[in-house]
């Protein structure tokens, strides 16, 4: 089987693609191991900039529809002290150009514009090897590999694919990294610890009022605690500690109750209504480690293959990557669409607009850098946020 372009991955970068080279006249195929769009929690809250993602939105002709899922009020900040004491207060004026929408609603959005059978679910990619000339094989895992039933034989794993043109949009842990970069991510010394609230207005009314209408940043230097006000009341809470990954495995995530005392136990002393969204939580907690990829990390062209968003450059969270990941998409498209027939041309020039590009710091970095080891990191975020523009 044949695909004029393939792309492993229906995230934001492989679904903004997909749909940019369907504005162009340009068929891909997208490949996703997930058995459906619903598989699984498509994460929280994200701010789509007018520099990076909402030009990725402009060019897959879908603003009107990236308007309608903005959470109006969300771009309101608050920084506190652990004792909660308010540093910092934003509000959101509607004029600001990171305004905040579901990634999970985002990410439909992109699916519902392409056409009815580009992604192609349950096909987990097993291995990619090179043919040759710039082609590809991409081989998936069974669906799935079980034993048949007495008598009959073992369900054969699905067929694979040949493609002249293999973009991998398949995120932190590649199988098309592989093809381009002996990289690999690595242990960023931090990890994240999900939870949420929900119907937070009236059963958290104390956690409720800390986090207010848009986004909480508490930071201090031996962890944060980070939370956003998804749609209704939801609450959505990032509590970021940098330890080791042996601290973490000490921690027992399979009882839900005593994972979130002794979480809460790094944060003793603080404001309860602060350390109500890690005990409180009507969702056990979700530890997420954090890997990131080498700083500037690139490779020599290759005929027929390219990486965008998070198999490209994996970094730690710095309020760019789902932007950038989608800008991504966007530019490969226009790229190819720049030079019709000449597919090294237009991966040649997304390369090197995409290298420039992620060589320059984005404009949180260097501060998400500081957060700890700072001598009052809460104070110097809020003067910060206090003073940048939107």
């Amino acid at each position: 089987m044949r695909t004029p372009v393939t792309i492993i991955g229906a995230g934001l970068a492989g679904l903004t693609l997909a749909r940019v080279l369907h504005v162009h006249g340009i068929p891909a195929t997208v490949y996703e191991a997930e058995s459906s769009p619903g598989a699984r929690s498509q994460g929280g809250m994200l701010d789509i900039h007018d520099y990076n993602g909402q030009l990725a939105v402009e060019a897959a002709g879908l603003m009107p529809e990236f308007r309608e899922l903005v959470l109006p009020g969300r771009q309101a900040l608050r920084v506190l002290r652990r004792d909660g004491g308010v540093l910092l207060e934003k509000a959101d004026d509607g004029t600001g150009g990171r305004p905040e929408v579901q990634r999970g609603e985002l990410r439909q959005m992109l699916l519902d514009a392409l056409p009815e059978g580009t992604v192609r679910w349950g096909h987990r990619v097993s291995g990619v090897e090179a043919l040759g000339d710039g082609r590809y094989r991409v081989n998936f895992t069974g669906e799935p590999s079980k034993p048949g039933k007495p008598g009959q034989p073992s369900r054969p794993g699905k067929p694979g694919v040949v493609t002249e043109l293999l973009v991998g949009a398949d995120g932190a842990w590649s199988r098309v990294r592989p093809l381009l970069s002996a990289a690999s991510p690595e242990y960023a010394g931090e990890s994240y610890v999900e939870t949420y609230l929900h119907d937070a207005d009236v059963r958290h009314p104390a956690a409720a009022k800390a986090v207010g209408g848009g986004s909480l940043m508490v930071p201090e230097a031996g962890g944060t605690i980070g939370a956003h006000r998804e749609r209704g009341a939801t609450l959505h809470t990032y509590v970021i500690l940098p330890r080791p990954q042996e601290w973490f495995a000490a921690v027992d995530f399979t009882d839900p109750a005593a994972a979130a005392v002794r979480i809460a136990l790094e944060f003793e002393g603080w404001a309860p209504e602060l350390t109500e969204l890690i005990t409180g939580a009507d969702t056990p907690p979700v530890l997420r480690p954090i890997f990131a990829l080498p700083d500037g990390h690139r490779w020599d062209r290759a005929p027929g293959v390219t990486l965008v968003g998070d198999a490209a450059h994996l970094r730690v969270p710095d309020g760019e990557g789902a932007n950038n990941a989608m800008l991504d998409g966007a530019e490969l498209a226009q790229a190819l669409a720049a030079h019709p027939g000449d597919v090294e041309a237009a991966l040649t020039a997304f390369e090197e607009g995409m290298f420039a590009r992620m060589a320059e710091p984005s404009d949180h970095a260097e501060l998400l850098r500081s957060f700890y080891g700072d001598e009052n990191p809460p104070e110097r975020i809020a003067e910060f946020f206090g003073t940048a523009g939107d």
